[in-house]
């Protein structure tokens, strides 16, 4: 084995470049919604064999994991590989499934959010499995599933059904550059209020459940500005996001209506804590309306259900634990300059490793956290590369070269 430096490292990413740039392409190309991921990862299947990789696996939940080494620490990448989908077409100026390679960027959706991810995983995957035949150390390069639909509900399966829990878990989401070490947590929040049908020409006859809400919904608009302001993380927020009713006909008004909120947990709110806020305003109790946390219960790609709350835990690795120490080092030596330590806005399996399983998780990743979601999604080949070299060299620093 020849000595792991930092210019060897960054030489052997820059050699890849046209490989993850064409990786990546090859990956937006895929349509690989939440729940329709079997395309991408027989895709990455072949693709992790021909990276050099000792093993590779499709669990029953549908995610495809590549192992390298086996012995020593273990470290685990993580990049989600299914997406939203593309909103209204007529906002993209291109075609948002062309994959292609302008200015240098690669265009299209899931460029940033998270497949840049998996291509600088792949191009490490590369590199390291041309370092050695006996590493100090196993790696598991994982390409997650139904991430967007049920942030940490892969990672669930993968420690407490495939048995594989990692000594450290990197998450290649996007973060600007930056090292990112955690996030709010979040829930998916339902209020419902009964009423009383009847015929929409004649209202004065019933209860409409519908107006039940209206009171409700200003109560939360107002909480929001009264919720928990953390100085790293940030604010608490709730947001009414989406109402439905069950009338039967667009001609009757409704005997039951529910409010769908998005709440996000900053440090010091838990679910219960944030359950107690709502079951307190007045608003609330007024109308008797009924809290409740909804269950995730949609089967992935495998027709695999894994029912689990939609709560998902506020988590925060601290500022002097020694990965983010790692991180640092593995930033300096590689590219001459101390990272900017931060977290994201978004939600991530973060919420499963450390935030279920306290796996040590941070996050380095390519592209840029605003560029998730939206129309016109790209992300620079640059990042791909010092990407690349981070996860390729990030190992050594653990192991103490």
């Amino acid at each position: 084995m020849s000595k792991i430096t930092p210019e060897n490292i960054r030489e052997k990413a820059e050699k890849y470049r046209d490989y993850a740039t064409r990786a990546l392409s090859e990956l937006i190309k895929i349509r690989s919604f939440s729940g329709q991921e079997e395309e991408i990862v027989n895709f990455l299947q072949r693709e992790f064999a021909a990276c050099g990789a000792s093993e590779v696996t499709v669990d029953n939940f549908g995610n495809v994991l590549a192992r390298l080494g086996n012995r020593g620490p273990v470290i685990a990448f993580d990049a989600h590989i299914d997406t939203v989908d593309i909103g209204q077409p007529e906002r993209w100026s291109f075609d948002p499934f062309c994959g292609d390679i302008r200015d240098g960027r690669v265009l299209g959706r899931g460029a940033a959010d998270q497949k840049a991810g998996m291509a600088s995983m792949l191009a490490a995957l590369r590199i390291l499995s041309e370092s050695s035949t006996d590493l100090p150390f196993t790696l598991f390069f994982v390409g997650s599933v139904l991430e967007e639909d049920c942030d940490g509900l892969c990672w669930q399966y993968i420690i407490n059904e495939d048995k594989i829990v990692p000594d450290i878990v990197i998450l290649t989401e996007p973060t600007d550059g930056k090292i990112n070490r955690g996030h709010r947590g979040r829930m998916e929040i339902e209020i419902m209020v009964s009423g009383v049908a009847c015929h929409g020409s004649a209202p004065e006859r019933g209860q409409n459940a519908i107006y039940r809400l209206a009171p409700i919904i200003q109560a939360i608009e107002k909480l929001n500005d009264n919720l928990v302001n953390d100085p790293f993380l940030g604010k608490g927020t709730v947001a009414a996001t989406r109402i439905r009713s069950n009338a039967p006909s667009l001609n009757a008004v409704a005997d039951l209506a529910c409010l769908y909120l998005d709440r996000r947990l900053t440090r010091g709110e838990t679910p219960e804590s944030a359950r107690a806020e709502l079951e307190a305003l007045m608003e609330i109790q007024l109308a008797g309306a009924r809290i409740e946390i909804p269950a995730f219960e949609n089967p992935s790609w495998r027709g695999t259900t894994y029912p689990t709350s939609k709560s998902y835990p506020t988590w925060l690795l601290p500022e002097n634990h020694h990965l983010i120490d790692y991180a640092g080092r593995c930033h300096q030596r590689l590219f001459g300059s101390m990272p900017l330590v931060d977290k994201w806005t978004f939600s991530t399996n973060g919420v499963a490793t450390m935030g279920l399983a306290n796996i040590p998780t941070f996050g380095f990743g390519p592209g840029n956290e605003e560029m998730a979601h939206a129309a016109d999604e790209s992300v620079a080949i640059d990042d791909l590369v010092r990407c690349a070299a981070f996860y390729a060299y990030f190992p050594w620093i653990v192991v103490g070269q």
